[in-house]
């Protein structure tokens, strides 16, 4: 299956967004569900092998956007003789804009062979709050193939770049070399650094960190999504960032 989806906020001119485009098609179907706030909505099962799917962000000056999922992204196996699933997400922030990227987990079930990659762009002035949970297979379940190659920029500089390989057919995958005892990992990242609290220790192997540049990162690992959800919910349940990242 290949999808493309997009969506496109701008200022109304007097201090609320409107989405001049809203463009979406299975499974990466898009919905506004209030004044800042677009849901993405499962059209189908997946992503499985051989999917194809994009989605594009772009809030423009002066513009808040919050981005969420009704339910977790379940990447699921295929055909073997299929390439991997692939998901694309590329956003662009501008200066005096918000953006609050805030989906339920990635769940690589059993079986699956998923890459997501991530390509964020912030101007300078802009504000963001990124976040990303992967869940390494279902309950009872070993892990499928699954990789995630995150890059975050901020006026034109990399402010953050992750990648991360779990599963049996990741490249030097040993489990507990790459996650410890993890089976579920969350990230925040916030620019500026002032939208997360200060450090504190949490429920999980928890910690929050000063990137080079305007930002912070907070993380999270566990044996399952519960001590993640403790840790790193508190942080994205904060009073939301308008436009420019003032509160």
């Amino acid at each position: 299956m290949r999808a493309r989806s997009r969506v496109v906020a701008e200022s109304d001119g007097h201090g609320g967004t409107r989405l001049t485009e809203l463009r979406s098609e299975s499974p990466l179907l898009l919905r506004r569900t209030g004044a800042r706030t677009v849901h993405l909505v499962g059209g189908g099962a997946g992503p499985l092998r051989g999917d194809d799917l994009r989605l594009e962000i772009e809030v423009g000056p002066g513009a808040t956007l919050e981005i969420r999922s009704v339910a977790a992204q379940l990447a699921l196996p295929g055909r073997a003789h299929l390439p991997p699933s692939r998901l694309e997400i590329h956003a662009t922030v501008a200066g005096g804009a918000s953006l609050r990227w805030l989906p339920e987990p990635l769940i690589a079930a059993a079986g699956c062979d998923h890459l997501t990659v991530t390509r964020v762009e912030v101007a300078e002035g802009g504000s963001l709050l990124w976040r990303d949970d992967l869940v390494c297979g279902r309950h009872d379940e070993d892990s499928g193939t699954v990789r995630t190659d995150t890059t975050i920029r901020y006026a034109g500089s990399t402010l953050y770049r992750h990648e991360l390989s779990a599963g049996p057919a990741a490249p030097g995958w040993s489990g507990p070399a790459v996650l410890g005892e993890g089976r579920a990992i969350g990230t925040v990242v916030a620019v500026p650094a002032s939208l997360l609290p200060p450090a504190t220790s949490g429920p999980a192997d928890f910690a929050i960190m000063p990137l080079a540049g305007p930002g912070a990162l907070a993380t999270a690992v566990a044996a399952d999504l519960r001590p993640v959800r403790a840790a790193l919910d508190p942080i994205c349940d904060r009073q939301p960032a308008t436009a420019g990242g003032r509160p």
